[in-house]
């Protein structure tokens, strides 16, 4: 009998890499992996260096991959996309986040597959209650604040228009995740999360500067983002591959907002230094459109079934330090 195979699209990334070490550490599946390391230098193949993947395929090559592993795939866990917020090119975000994941559905839907997928919290815009109800009418009324956000809130529509027409993968979940940081961020450049880009300074003991606030009653520094640990994302990924009932687009941060400066405090802490921080005016092209809070409803996944506790900022802060950050070798 041909071993369980889950592919991992975009398994090279910094949310895909480490969902490819966990499962490769679980043991239940064969992992192959779907994505474009780029240049040598930019250290994307050693997100994936330590781990035993059973193939790894090109984006170009991926749909005769499919058909020659038919039998053998359990589920495509699809990380791939062009996750910049600020990507200038509207036909490449749309042909990488929409369209090939359109593709990908028709095929698992096809072949009686399933499909876990990642959509973004970016969907939401600036709205200010962020519940993951996933009906067509609640999917429609969001407005999301770029390409990259409508992308992913155009995917989230046709899975679930086809999902309510009867064409859907055998399961499907689509995972709205909010500020995530961990181990095989370094990759992305800006893209990093706020913790990943303070590391440095923090390190060396220098000054960190986050933005002022300039919203009356909110202070600086006090904007709040739901920051959550890519273990926790893991572990979502790991607990749907081994819950074939549950469907449809979840939430997926810690479900508690923490504010910059308590982050960036939290860091120096980790470090075992004293907290430095100044604060900065925010460039006028985006304060209009600054969003000063985002926290997740986790209501729906919990209801699902997911009982596992998320890290705090506290702790996923002092292993992401301990185990990486602070290491010579900072990949999982």
């Amino acid at each position: 009998m041909s071993p369980r195979l889950i592919l991992v699209t975009g398994g090279a990334g910094f949310i895909g890499s480490n969902i490819v070490a966990g499962l490769v550490e679980q043991g239940a599946f064969d992992v192959a992996v779907c994505d474009r390391l780029r240049t040598a230098d930019s250290g994307k193949w050693r997100n994936l260096a330590k781990h035993a993947i059973a193939d790894f395929v090109a984006p170009e090559a991926l749909a005769d991959w499919l058909a020659w592993h038919e039998e053998e795939i359990e589920a495509v866990v699809h990380m791939g996309a062009v996750s910049s917020t600020t990507e200038p090119d509207a036909d490449l975000i749309v042909h990488s986040n929409f369209t090939l994941s359109r593709d990908l559905w028709d095929w698992c839907a096809g072949h009686g597959k399933r499909l876990i997928y990642a959509s973004s919290a970016a969907t939401y815009g600036d709205a200010t209650e962020f519940s993951d109800a996933d009906d067509l009418g609640s999917l429609s009324a969001l407005r999301p604040l770029n390409a990259y956000g409508w992308s992913k809130a155009l995917f989230d529509l046709y899975a679930r228009r086809q999902a309510d027409r009867g064409h859907a993968p055998t399961q499907w979940a689509g995972l709205k995740f909010f500020n995530v940081y961990g181990p095989n961020e370094g990759h992305k450049g800006p893209m990093r999360s706020v913790a990943c880009q303070k590391w440095p300074a923090v390190a060396a003991g220098d000054t960190v500067t986050l933005f002022k606030s300039h919203r009356a009653g909110i202070e600086d520094g006090g904007q709040r983002r739901d920051f959550v640990y890519v273990r926790d994302v893991v572990e979502v990924v790991k607990w749907l591959l081994s819950s074939p009932d549950v469907q449809g687009v979840y939430n997926l941060g810690s479900g508690r907002a923490r504010s910059f400066r308590e982050m960036a405090e939290t860091l120096f802490r980790a470090a075992g230094r004293e907290p430095r921080i100044a604060y900065v005016d925010m460039p006028e092209a985006i304060r209009e459109r600054y969003q000063y809070f985002t926290e997740a409803d986790m209501t729906r996944l919990r209801a699902a079934g997911y009982a596992r506790p998320f890290a705090s900022l506290e702790d996923g802060l002092s292993e992401y330090v301990r185990l990486y950050l602070s290491q010579a070798d900072s990949y999982r």
